[in-house]
């Protein structure tokens, strides 16, 4: 008989499934950064808010067989200088919708291989339209090198409004000592955690993703949103009741960048910081790094068992 099993992650996709090991199955957030002055041209100020929400499904067909099935939506809203003028977004409002499922199958002896599809809607959804869509692929192996100690080693790609972007990346889910762990898929996300009690734990937090948006508004229409930012942060997390937590965080970005290009401006390819043949123009004027918050609720379960 099929098995529900609910799982979430928060940024990172391949799921690993061990016994050892506690998951954010769902989570609801806002954010909200300090107002920060452009790098150069407007004497204003910019004010970013938003959210990151998670919650992930999967289906279990077969004894080592599992369906994934994650959903995400990212919102960034950024309140701009009154003189920004017309042809560029402002006040900038996107938001990212992204499904990813595919399969999961366990090979036995802590092995396991992971492929997964992830079509989005990228878009400030004005005038929405089949320019909003995009498709990415994520393939992992996993490797359990020890009770503590598991790992996987793959790569994802999307094609974004730029062009192909591809992410190579080590997932590590290691239980250091009783209570220290270190959790992340790098380069993208990373949390080194330390349990206080059963209620209570804190640590650091580092989060680094590049997305594109489709503008539709007409305006500009056919431009789009380029954004990234490198988050660290420190958070602390407390049980409310039974498996639901709340978590709080404070953090600051490091190359945080709203970019707006004409949709003819591409890049060969791209990696984590890396692109060729990038000869693009930028349309605006970004704003400087600063502080940010986020609150956010989550509900936590532990992973089945397989064997």
């Amino acid at each position: 008989m099929k098995k529900l099993l609910l799982i979430l992650m928060v940024a990172c996709l391949a799921i690993p499934l061990s016994a050892q090991r506690m998951l954010d199955v769902a989570s609801l957030s806002g954010r909200y950064g300090l107002a920060r002055e452009y790098k150069d041209t407007y004497g204003g100020e910019a004010t970013e808010f938003g959210s990151i929400n998670s919650i992930t499904a999967g289906v279990s067909v077969a004894e080592r067989t599992k369906i994934p099935i994650s959903f995400n939506h990212f919102y960034f809203h950024v309140e701009g200088d009154s003189e920004i003028p017309d042809d560029q977004a402002n006040p900038i409002g996107i938001n990212g919708f992204i499904l990813r499922t595919g399969l999961y199958q366990y090979l036995g002896n802590g092995n396991a291989i992971q492929l997964l599809i992830a079509p989005r809607i990228m878009s400030d959804f004005k005038n929405l339209d089949g320019n909003s869509f995009q498709l990415g692929a994520l393939f992992a192996y996993e490797k359990k090198f020890k009770e503590d100690l598991t790992m996987s080693f793959g790569a994802m790609f999307n094609k974004e409004l730029f062009g192909p972007y591809v992410v190579p990346f080590v997932d590590l889910h290691w239980q250091v000592a009783s209570r220290l762990r270190i959790d992340g898929m790098l380069p993208i996300t990373a949390r080194v955690v330390y349990k206080v009690n059963d209620n209570m734990s804190t640590g650091l937090n580092y989060f680094g993703l590049i997305t594109t948006y489709y503008l539709g508004d007409e305006a500009y229409a056919g431009d789009y949103m380029e954004r990234q930012s490198i988050e660290p942060s420190l958070f602390l997390r407390h049980r409310l009741f039974s498996k639901l937590f709340v978590e709080g965080m404070v953090g600051r970005t490091l190359g945080r960048k709203y970019v707006q290009y004409a949709g003819d401006q591409k890049v060969d390819f791209a990696l984590p910081l890396l692109t060729f043949g990038d000869e693009r123009v930028a349309k605006n004027v970004t704003f400087k790094d600063g502080v940010f918050f986020t609150l956010k609720l989550i509900v936590n379960l532990p992973y089945p068992e397989w064997e």
